[in-house]
């Protein structure tokens, strides 16, 4: 889950950052494998058809069963409570899309946000997936995507900072023509969900809090095939582009290290089932059948 505003991550250094120690790290890792992996049992049920509730039972049953608690069900944002499990936002809602009796069709891209705790400490990944054919512009988008947020990561390494992430995230996307939501960024992980520092997907190069070793956060590309403008819905969480235009979302939990980021979540159980966005020419609906 995003976190719900961006914040100008030049002037947050009042603010502390966790350092984590090799064991909280540890610990760390066994939530975000739990979530990749229920992300990779919820990827086995999505199909044409199926209504998103279902898809949230899926993940709820998967998490519990294997002792773990569902991070964003029962998650409070002022009065307001999150109901479920999952975040299915389908098409042009960017994030936070509640499960409920909406059925997938093809053609839909799909996008995916699962919370887990494990042992007091939070896990957090997100995927964004297709439904049979897409346009090759929506295609494009999830590649572009995909590919921006492993260019964020690669600048997760520490002595960088803030603001060099969100340019990594932020000159792909634009240079390729789509739309960077600058009111939702990614955030710190550990035993909060969302604790400092604020990842915006925008930024200046060496601008903003300087990265330490021991960080753990989450970088999460929220990108648009058009505006990149959202309102939010009246339910309250449902974000959405003010243009009708698609929205892909991807995120993965990264350690701060010296020389090269470590990322703690994976979509290999995923991408054992849909072909990931770098060969998105391959139809998604015929994998999930078998």
């Amino acid at each position: 889950m995003t976190g719900s505003c961006a914040a100008d991550a030049s002037k947050d250094g009042d603010r502390m950052v966790h350092l984590k120690s090799h064991s909280e790290i540890e610990a760390m890792r066994r939530s975000a494998d739990l979530v990749s992996r229920t992300l990779g049992e919820v990827a086995r049920h999505l199909a044409e058809g199926v209504r998103t509730s279902e898809l949230d039972v899926v993940a709820e049953t998967f998490i519990r069963d294997h002792g773990a608690e569902p991070a964003f069900k029962g998650y409070r944002v002022g009065s307001a409570t999150y109901p479920a499990t999952l975040c299915v936002s389908i098409n042009d809602e960017v994030v936070h899309g509640i499960p409920g009796s909406r059925i997938i069709q093809v053609g839909d891209v799909v996008s995916i946000d699962c919370g887990v705790v494990v042992d007091g400490y939070y896990g957090d990944s997100a995927y964004t997936f297709v439904v049979g054919d897409v346009v090759e512009d929506t295609t494009r988008l999830l590649r572009t995507t995909y590919d921006a947020l492993h260019d964020g990561i690669a600048m997760a390494v520490a002595g960088n900072r803030v603001g060099d992430i969100g340019h990594a995230v932020q000159s792909r996307c634009e240079a390729e023509g789509f739309g960077v939501v600058y009111e939702l960024v990614g955030h710190g992980i550990g035993r909060g969900l969302h604790e400092e520092p604020q990842v915006p997907n925008v930024g200046r190069r060496g601008t903003g809090r300087k990265l330490k070793a021991g960080t753990t956060i989450c970088i999460e590309p929220m990108i648009t095939l058009g505006t990149n403008k959202v309102s939010s819905d009246g339910d309250g969480w449902t974000v959405r582009t003010v243009d009708g235009s698609v929205c892909a979302h991807y995120e993965h939990m990264v350690v701060v290290r010296a020389g090269e980021a470590e990322i703690l979540s994976t979509f290999d159980h995923i991408e054992k089932v849909v072909e990931p966005p770098y060969r998105m020419d391959l139809v998604y609906g015929e994998t999930a059948a078998n």
